[in-house]
């Protein structure tokens, strides 16, 4: 059972879904406005976010950029546009994942039980471990926090898994294959490279480097990623 908080304008869509998700076990807040879902998602703190695109308020993708600016709870868009930069450009807003319409209430089900497996996981997996270093890179998997010459990082859930699975592998390269299935959870798929080249830029921003000028993080062309401490 999960939190759920549903951001659908369409009634008849929004009563259907609900009584899907309830009738799955999971606790419902149905709204139908974008600023009705920030304050909820604020007051409640939901296991997981369904967010329609098209709200009478806000755009959509504002809102989950917005959403984002101070909450990383797992966010799945159901969007009318399946093409390959509309899905790129929900990733780089901060979606978790995504739903094409017209969609089913099962394969909805199906892929918040998925994410929230892997959110689980990924909590699950920070318990009790230690601390890594790596130059004047600190990160506690414990609190899951981040720290570069001890300036705390903003980081998104998805940003901190996946610079702590590199953190954990430093020094060696690793391929995009194995960041899909570790930090992601899933099998590789088409777009997963688009994927991870938005999570690292946005990794890159953060730690004050490029593509072009890299201290901590390297792509090895064709081979796959890796952090090392600047020397």
């Amino acid at each position: 059972m999960a939190t759920v908080l549903l951001v659908e304008d369409d009634q008849r869509v929004r009563d259907a879904l609900v009584r899907a998700l309830r009738g799955l076990g999971h606790v419902v807040f149905p709204v139908g406005t974008a600023l009705d879902a920030l304050r909820e998602a604020a007051e409640h703190e939901p296991d997981l976010v369904v967010l329609d695109l098209g709200l009478p308020d806000l755009d959509g993708a504002s809102a989950l950029r917005m959403l984002r600016g101070h909450s990383d709870v797992p966010v799945i868009v159901a969007t009318a546009r399946g093409d390959e930069p509309s899905i790129v450009r929900l990733l780089e807003d901060g979606a978790d994942d995504y739903v094409v319409k017209p969609f089913s209430s099962a394969q909805l089900a199906a892929r918040m039980n998925a994410l929230l497996r892997r959110s689980a996981r990924g909590r699950a997996g920070a318990v009790d471990q230690g601390e890594l270093t790596v130059g004047e890179l600190t990160i506690s998997l414990s609190q899951r926090r981040a720290s570069l010459a001890g300036r705390a990082l903003e980081l998104s859930r998805r940003e901190f898994d996946l610079l702590a699975y590199l953190a954990a592998h430093v020094g060696r390269v690793v391929s995009r294959r194995e960041l899909v299935e570790a930090v992601w959870h899933e099998h590789p798929y088409v777009g997963h490279d688009q994927t991870i080249d938005v999570h690292m830029s946005w990794l890159r921003r953060k730690l004050g480097e490029s593509a072009s000028r890299p201290r901590y993080l390297h792509t090895v062309r064709g081979v796959g990623l890796k952090l090392v401490a600047p020397e």
